[in-house]
C-alpha cells in the first residue's frame, strides 16, 4: 500500500491556494506546519489509513523543486461534474491546463479525466469512473 505521496514546492502559499481549491472537496483535511502542507483523508479511530496522505513540501536538500518527467498524482472525484468543477477551481487557483475534462480514446469508456499542473509544474489528474455517469459510448 502507498502510505504517502510528496511533491516539492518553492512557494508554500501558492501551493496552499492551489491544492486547497480542490482537495477539501474530495474529503482531504489540511494541516500546515514548519515542513509544509499535509493533506489527509479522515481515518476512524482505531483504524489504519487506507488511502495515502499527500504532502507538499520544500525540498529536503534546499535545491529548487522540480516536477518529475512522467510523474503524475491522480485524485478520484465523485463524478464527472466534480471533475469539471475541481479542474476549473484548480485553474482559477493558479494551475495550468494540461487536458480539459473529458474521455480519452486510449482509456476505458467510463474513465473521465482532466489534467493540470500545479504552480510548481507537478502534473495532477482528476478523474471519475462513476458507473452512474454517462460513458464515452452513451
Amino acid at each position: 500500500m502507498i502510505a504517502y505521496v510528496t511533491v516539492g514546492t518553492d512557494d508554500i502559499e501558492q501551493a496552499k491556494r492551489f491544492y486547497s481549491a480542490f482537495l477539501p472537496a474530495l474529503g482531504y483535511g489540511m494541516t500546515q506546519g514548519s515542513e509544509g502542507l499535509s493533506f489527509a483523508l479522515p481515518v476512524p479511530p482505531g483504524e489504519a489509513p487506507v488511502h495515502p496522505d499527500f504532502y507538499v513540501k520544500p525540498t529536503f536538500n534546499g535545491q529548487p523543486a522540480s516536477a518529475g518527467n512522467g510523474t503524475m498524482v491522480a485524485f478520484e472525484a465523485a463524478d464527472q461534474v466534480q471533475v469539471r468543477e475541481l479542474h476549473a477551481a484548480a485553474l482559477a487557483a493558479g494551475g495550468t491546463d494540461e487536458g480539459q475534462p473529458g474521455f480519452r480514446a486510449s482509456y476505458g469508456p467510463r474513465f473521465y479525466v482532466s489534467y493540470l499542473r500545479d504552480p510548481q509544474g507537478n502534473k495532477i489528474a482528476l478523474f471519475s469512473s462513476n458507473p452512474n455517469d454517462p460513458s464515452r459510448d452513451d
